[in-house]
């Protein structure tokens, strides 16, 4: 599921960088790279000019794995996808998923680059570029990653919403390895967007995902949790842990390691999703309920003719607003 396609034709996807700027970009990083080759094997030259012709072609290699392969390397690995060429060009290498790559991804990179690149003079490379879809390299098609343009106008970008306050850390339990990288993407790339959608195709695709996510979890679906509500907060519960992998520390005593701004009690920006309307049944069953279908097994609430916002039923307990309401 690394694409998905609505009835609308709107494409969920990242925004790959075309072969032009890649190849600018890679230009820009083999003339700085080949440079600093240049001159610490001239400065080498002079400094083992007594050694003989074996030690001299051991430095040599050395030189050139260390210069033009283990650089690059940890270069893309300490900036998270952004070489010199590719931040002069408003380029990042990213995972499948939209994440930011590790160093397995980048030493996967980068080895493949050695052949396709600098022993096949970048034939290979444009090759590949040109008969993917996505504009992937060989390498970049090992490592699962994908390079995309980071510069984009402001009205196009897309950001995750936050969950709703009373789902913050609800799921810190849930075991989310099993959950592939293109699933994700598609998760993160339908949150994103999910304001332009139609409300109908926008809630039948959330339940969708939201069903492969119980899936691939093994838990079973949460009681009375909308299903954009549920992947807004299993993602915001990845992008936590990815933080605390990446940047280490242990939580404190009875407390997170780093604070959430979404956690209860803690003020947030309003988010994207429409207020619930008095009249809005929530569901309530383990199933993701349909907005169209009527309710089944036990009975649905009933609305109040003209009750005032936010009352209900004196019988009935009020539910804490989620933010994610059904379609009419």
């Amino acid at each position: 599921m690394s694409e998905l396609v609505t009835g609308e034709a709107v494409a969920l996807e990242l925004r790959p960088a075309k072969l032009p700027s890649r190849a600018l970009a890679l230009l820009i990083d083999m003339v700085v790279a080949w440079s600093v080759y240049l001159a610490v094997t001239l400065g080498l030259l002079a400094a083992t000019a007594s050694l003989d012709d074996a030690a001299a072609a051991a430095i040599a290699v050395g030189t050139f794995v260390l210069v033009l392969v283990g650089v690059p390397i940890a270069i893309e690995t300490l900036s998270h996808g952004r070489s010199l060429g590719k931040l002069a060009c408003g380029l990042r290498v990213v995972r499948d998923d939209g994440g930011p790559i590790r160093f397995r991804h980048a030493l996967v990179r980068g080895a493949v680059g050695v052949v396709e690149i600098l022993l096949m003079f970048g034939v290979i490379a444009c090759i590949a570029s040109l008969v993917s879809a996505r504009g992937r390299r060989l390498g970049d098609v090992f490592a699962g990653t994908l390079v995309v343009r980071e510069r984009v106008p402001t009205a196009q970008t897309g950001y995750v919403p936050a969950p709703p306050p009373w789902l913050a850390g609800q799921f810190s339990e849930l075991d989310l390895s099993g959950v592939p990288d293109g699933l994700w993407l598609a998760v993160r790339q339908y949150l994103t967007r999910m304001g332009q959608l139609d409300p109908q195709v926008g809630w039948g695709m959330a339940e969708r995902l939201a069903a492969d996510v119980v899936a691939r979890t093994g838990a079973p679906a949460p009681v009375g949790v909308p299903p954009a509500a549920f992947l807004a907060a299993v993602v915001h519960e990845r992008q936590t842990r990815e933080a605390q992998r990446t940047f280490g520390g242990a939580p404190a005593e009875g407390g997170a390691p780093y604070p959430s701004p979404y956690a209860p009690g803690v003020p947030s920006a309003p988010g994207p999703y429409p207020p619930p309307t008095p009249h809005a049944p929530q569901p309530s069953a383990v199933q993701w309920a349909s907005p169209s279908a009527g309710a089944t097994g036990a009975e649905a609430p009933r609305a109040v003719p003209h009750a005032a916002p936010g009352s209900g039923p004196r019988d009935e307990p009020r539910r804490p607003s989620t933010g994610f309401v059904p379609p009419a």
